[in-house]
């Protein structure tokens, strides 16, 4: 129930174009709003990102009114609160303003104030449609396609296929925290899809017809669409070497199943855990299973994640979780996996080239994901990548089909950011695939709208929590980086003068506004940067670039 609130120590609406301010509220305990002033209009919003609970306060105020979460990314219209950006699902809830006798006033309900979200309106008003979009996979991309569907006003019907077994999940805390509960980090429950109308069926698809519009399911069901989005992520990769196939205790992470496998060997701790891979996924769980076990990474490259991220700043990755007590074996190839002398069915020990061997009581593989597209390896009517990917427009329609979309890990699509000038590329990003989704909703609503360009964001639990933005699709030929101490910096990738990505810990909101004047083409050149200018004193204007 909306009621009027006194905003605490304010008197008069003075913020100034471009300010930000963040204001306690009378009589509602830790109750607080943030005010932006965009283009000399103030608004009142809630003050913290609906997804992870970051004080907004802290983030970035574009000219163009977007205010954007100084972690993750995730980025809110100033006006009204709407999601521009992933990875929040849920909107701000937006209050009215008045002011009397010397005061400044909120309305609105002391729920959303304290809670500080609003979730999307996705009930269908007045009679249902009559298209019917098929969405396979239940992951973030899908999510993000069938919620923006509902809020752009589609009321024809959604059903969303996912092979899982379970709604849609926050997939990055099994990595980064090994949570085996899927209620523990469910996206939506199942009253959710149903007030939306959403159909959700746990099935596995196992084939396309794209000239009768039908897809079919390993369960003997068949769906048929008028508008078809292929969603279904990436399948990890295994290791085609001697043992990995036949030796028990050694995991794929990619699923609840695989994470509770895990969870149940690791026990009480103490084990001997080898993780074969010093990428993300590697080095996040490495990170999350390192306290009360022994931990080894091997990994083929000088340093950890060095092929995106430089010796340098992977050294920086390496130093903090040896902090933490991880060991690594750098440049390091596997020969094999060898048979516990206790238990011949199960891992006792990996093998390294040269003979070295480290005992293994389990082996978690964080060896990358490829493209989950086999449903389609034999369809004469589409034709994969060579990676199994999909290429696709601007809009994330698939090339040479009509009607269909591909998004997330599967998905092949020109990119626009520094550096990229329309150069294919496919990533692999939690936010990438969820405003895919968002991208395809509006493709499908409003054929006539042009693409929504993002800048793709990233981030990780290495010790400390990295930001990273950008893409680098050509490469990067120099780094810029300001240590500002122990697992403190900013790493800027250029290419040239342009810098095509931005990684940082310990100095938010740099990333995010990175970000921002990246999509803005007002990035400082790596010349300045080199020159110290310092990326918070530049203004983000309101015209974007791409």
């Amino acid at each position: 129930m909306a009621q009027e609130y006194k905003l605490k120590g304010l008197s008069s609406l003075d913020l100034k174009p471009g300010e930000k301010r963040e204001v306690e509220v009378e009589g509602i305990e830790e109750g607080k709003v943030l005010l932006c002033n965009v283009g000399g209009k103030t608004t009142a919003l809630g003050s913290k990102c609906t997804h992870y609970g970051a004080p907004l306060v802290k983030g970035v105020l574009t000219g163009d009114g977007r205010i954007t979460c100084p972690w993750h990314g995730a980025c809110f219209n100033a006006s009204n609160g709407d999601i521009e950006n992933a990875p929040a699902i849920d909107a701000l809830p937006s209050f009215r303003l008045s002011e009397k006798d010397g005061s400044v006033y909120i309305s609105g309900s002391q729920e959303s104030i304290k809670g500080s979200r609003r979730k999307p309106n996705i009930k269908i008003s007045g009679a249902a449609g009559s298209e019917k979009v098929v969405i396979v996979g239940g992951g973030s991309a899908a999510l993000g396609t069938l919620e923006a569907l509902r809020e752009n006003g589609f009321k024809g019907t959604i059903t969303m296929i996912g092979s899982e077994g379970y709604n849609p999940i926050d997939r990055t805390k099994l990595s980064k925290a090994l949570i085996d509960d899927p209620a523990k980090i469910l996206l939506r429950d199942d009253a959710w899809f149903k007030d939306g109308a959403v159909d959700v069926v746990s099935d596995e698809v196992t084939g396309v017809d794209f000239s009768a519009k039908k897809v079919q399911t390993k369960g003997g069901s068949s769906y048929q669409y008028t508008k078809l989005v292929l969603a279904t992520g990436g399948t990890p990769k295994s290791l085609p070497l001697p043992g990995f196939k036949d030796l028990g205790n050694i995991f794929l992470l990619r699923t609840i199943p695989h994470t509770k496998a895990i969870n149940a060997a690791i026990g009480e701790g103490k084990k001997k855990i080898v993780i074969i891979g010093s990428s993300f996924i590697g080095m996040e769980v490495a990170n999350a299973v390192a306290k009360n076990n022994d931990v080894t990474v091997v990994g083929m490259e000088k340093a950890p994640l060095e092929r995106i991220m430089g010796e340098q700043v992977g050294q920086i990755f390496q130093k903090a979780l040896e902090k933490n007590g991880v060991k690594f074996q750098m440049e390091a190839g596997v020969e094999k996996a060898v048979a516990s002398s206790s238990d011949s069915s199960k891992v006792g020990a990996i093998e390294l080239k040269g003979g070295k061997s480290l005992p293994a009581d389990l082996v978690i593989l964080g060896t990358g994901v490829g493209p989950a597209t086999t449903f389609l390896k034999e369809n004469s009517a589409v034709q994969l990548e060579k990676d199994g990917s999909l290429k696709t427009d601007e809009h994330f329609a698939v090339a040479g089909l009509k009607d269909v979309y591909a998004i997330g890990d599967i998905a092949t699509y020109p990119y626009h950011g520094p550096g990229g000038d329309g150069s294919l590329t496919r990533i692999e990003h939690w936010n990438v695939a969820q405003n895919a989704g968002r991208g395809v909703a509006t493709h499908i609503t409003t054929p006539s709208s042009s693409p929504k360009a993002f800048i793709p964001i990233f981030w990780s639990a290495l010790g400390s929590q990295l930001r990273y933005c950008g893409n680098t699709p050509n490469g990067w030929d120099d780094l810029v980086l300001q240590e500002q101490g122990e697992a403190k910096f900013v790493a800027y990738y250029a290419k040239g003068e342009t810098v095509v990505a931005v990684a940082t810990m310990g100095v938010d909101p740099v990333m995010v506004q990175a970000s921002e004047l990246m999509r803005r083409g007002k990035m400082p050149s790596k010349s300045e940067l080199k020159k110290g200018v310092d990326i918070l004193s530049v203004s983000v204007p309101a015209q974007i670039k791409i």
